[in-house]
């Protein structure tokens, strides 16, 4: 966070050259920020922000912090969630006393965020895109900053433990209907083949997400 305060300012040649200290963040105000999606989050004891001589402040604050997404798995394993992150003060006006602004282009952003996303997860971060707009709350005004992060699912482990084996099943089943097998073989070999697809069909309902209106294609069939 950056903001400027005009009552905080000295001439770095009256006190040494000194144009920047280290102070506690309860020395000086600062906004108060929310994220209106958030579930739970662990915030850092790095509680200190830098004053520099002109009156800016740049406070730095990790955050881990889980959100609330709906999700939209109809095309699992091949789906592309889109989730919001919006931060925003709800105590000021933004009509009149803070209005919140993104530094960094969505570009600069994306590039940043690649370097510290992992890329050895079920996720892949694909885009960022970033919308500021004014929020109408009990006949207030207030500034939010909402984050449009899009993921895409790496489906490859879901192809091989999932998707192919059904298959192989299928064309098995299909094979064995209409072969020259004998009937009892073929009665054999299709309760072999009930009991295979009942053994799928409760993996896959262990590994597919649950927070969904519509159930994956998938898992319909």
């Amino acid at each position: 966070q950056e903001w400027k305060n005009t009552l905080a300012t000295w001439d770095p040649q009256d006190f040494c050259n000194i144009s920047k200290i280290i102070l506690p963040t309860d020395t000086y105000w600062s906004p108060p920020i929310f994220i209106l999606e958030r579930v739970n989050g662990q915030k850092s004891h790095l509680d200190y922000m830098a004053i520099m001589h002109n009156g800016s402040f740049n406070s730095t604050q990790p955050f881990q912090v889980t959100l609330t997404c709906s999700l939209m798995i109809l095309k699992f394993p091949f789906d592309t969630q889109t989730c919001n992150l919006s931060i925003g003060s709800f105590l000021y006006p933004a009509v009149t006393d803070l209005v919140m602004k993104t530094r960094r282009t969505p570009a600069e952003m994306m590039k940043d965020s690649h370097s510290y996303f992992l890329t050895d997860g079920e996720w892949k971060f694909t885009n960022l895109s970033i919308i500021e707009y004014i929020e109408e709350l009990d006949n207030g005004e207030f500034s939010l900053v909402t984050f449009m992060i899009s993921m895409e699912r790496r489906p490859t482990l879901y192809i091989l433990n999932l998707i192919l084996p059904t298959c192989a099943l299928y064309l098995l089943d299909m094979a064995v209907l209409f072969g020259p097998s004998s009937l009892e073989e073929k009665i054999n070999f299709q309760i072999a083949i009930i009991l295979g697809s009942s053994m799928l069909a409760v993996i896959l309902n262990n590994m597919l997400p649950t927070s969904s209106n519509k159930p994956p294609v998938i898992g319909t069939h």
